[in-house]
């Protein structure tokens, strides 16, 4: 099983709205794409300003299902929407 984790910085125009737009998105994403397993998105409590501010974890079967997700066209225009909107991207994948 991969583990897919990934933290998103927004930038501050526009901050929670982008924030929760993007969350929206990424929980509607299991419903269309069948190769993920789980996944749950989650907003940071704001405790410290330089936290990022928004952290997906996925699970899936293979590597080849993580790549059919990363190229889905559904998970694709959820990127087309935060590039623009976001500072910085983390992103690991652990084989459990």
């Amino acid at each position: 099983m991969i583990r897919h984790i990934v933290m998103f910085k927004f930038k501050e125009e526009n901050k929670a709205e982008n924030v929760a737009h993007t969350k929206a998105m990424l929980d509607a994403l299991p419903a269309k794409i069948p190769q993920i397993l789980s996944s749950q998105t989650y907003t940071d409590c704001a405790v410290k300003a330089d936290n990022f501010d928004l952290i997906l974890i996925s699970d899936f079967a293979s590597h080849e299902d993580l790549e059919a997700y990363i190229v889905h066209p559904d998970h694709k225009a959820v990127g087309a929407f935060m590039t623009p909107v976001r500072e910085s991207r983390a992103c690991v994948d652990i084989e459990l």
